[in-house]
């Protein structure tokens, strides 16, 4: 810990006790001058565990939604091309 350094911290604790014990947010320094109140700043708290809880990351689309071993094999097919195609 660093000396001479203090931070404000917001605890959640899940009333379920499944994977998690708790989470740990730390508050800015100038989130009392925005005008937020404790209770603003625990609902929000609480909001972006249950939005992480929900799995509220993006879904991958497009290429990089590919499975890793199709990649292999495109780039193992596109090399083999291209061995060909030098070679004649």
């Amino acid at each position: 810990m660093v000396k001479g350094i203090n931070k404000r911290v917001v605890v959640i604790r899940p009333v379920d006790k499944g994977l998690f014990e708790e989470a740990i947010f730390i508050v800015r320094g100038d989130a009392s001058q925005t005008g937020c109140s404790a209770d603003d700043i625990l609902r929000e708290a609480c909001r972006i565990a249950e939005t992480y809880m929900k799995g509220g990351t993006k879904k991958r689309r497009g290429l990089s939604a590919l499975p890793a071993p199709v990649f292999a094999v495109v780039g193992a097919a596109l090399t083999a091309i291209a061995w060909i195609l030098t070679s004649l």
